[in-house]
């Protein structure tokens, strides 16, 4: 019994002592710089806010206090500055739509509450939207092999922006076409193809919006979204009544009459 517990204490100090030691210099330096990141990224966000999209790395460097060639070291180029940017945008209106989508009752108060949460982040800075889904393409490389993609393969901003939010409201709204409590419709055969084609809708509707003048009849961003659900939801069917039917053509009313 002692000799076996001499023998495993003798392992363990053997143990401890070749053991190497843990460099924390490394782990801090990680640190130190995942924080500078973030530093520069916020400090990015205002200079754009304040800017307009078309912000040089000079003025977002100049604004920030600092050179533009630490913007080049921790980003690489523009594009890479804007795709982290996206990233951080991106995650805070994740949180918000799935916070949002938490308490809704229905499928259709969550996608509302998805769509309300896209218009409140396009509103809320204009400037921010338009330097992390547009500006990205006229800065891609000339060399990208396809569409949508850099020189190294990646995607430009625009598209990593709208497969993230596609990717956001996939799941919720596949669960929904797909839910046995909800009738059968001619199109439920493709259900993976609905949130691509919403997404495309959302954004092509939402900046039309965001572009056009503040007048006194401009949808507020709880009507429009209630409208854009709407459309994705109902369609345009329920206005079929209101549309009265064609009158004929009078070469047609011509022929009933002559025939016998």
């Amino acid at each position: 019994m002692k000799l076996g517990h001499a023998l495993k204490s003798a392992s363990a100090k053997t143990a401890g002592t070749v053991a190497p030691a843990q460099d924390g210099r490394s782990s801090r330096w990680e640190a130190h710089r995942a924080e500078r990141r973030r530093q520069l990224i916020r400090t990015a966000r205002r200079a754009v806010d304040a800017l307009g999209p078309g912000a040089s790395m000079e003025d977002i460097a100049t604004a920030g206090e600092t050179s533009k060639s630490v913007y080049y070291r921790y980003f690489g180029d523009k594009t890479g500055l804007q795709r982290a940017m996206a990233e951080v945008v991106i995650g805070q209106m994740q949180q918000k739509v799935l916070d949002a989508a938490k308490a809704a009752p229905t499928p259709r108060e969550g996608l509302y509450a998805m769509v309300l949460a896209y218009l409140q982040m396009a509103r809320t800075s204009p400037n921010v939207y338009a330097f992390v889904t547009r500006v990205g393409i006229a800065e891609a490389s000339s060399g990208a092999s396809s569409p949508g993609a850099t020189a190294d393969g990646s995607q430009d901003t625009l598209a990593h922006f709208l497969a993230a939010v596609t990717d956001m409201i996939a799941g919720p709204m596949r669960g929904y076409l797909l839910s046995p409590d909800r009738p059968s419709a001619p199109d439920d055969a493709a259900p993976e193809y609905w949130p691509t084609a919403a997404i495309g809708m959302v954004r092509a509707t939402g900046e039309h919006w965001l572009s056009s003048p503040d007048t006194r009849d401009k949808p507020t961003e709880e009507q429009m979204a209630r409208h854009i659900t709407g459309w994705l939801f109902d369609g345009i069917s329920r206005y079929e009544a209101l549309v009265p039917p064609a009158a004929p053509h009078p070469s047609t009313r011509q022929r009933a009459k002559d025939t016998p």
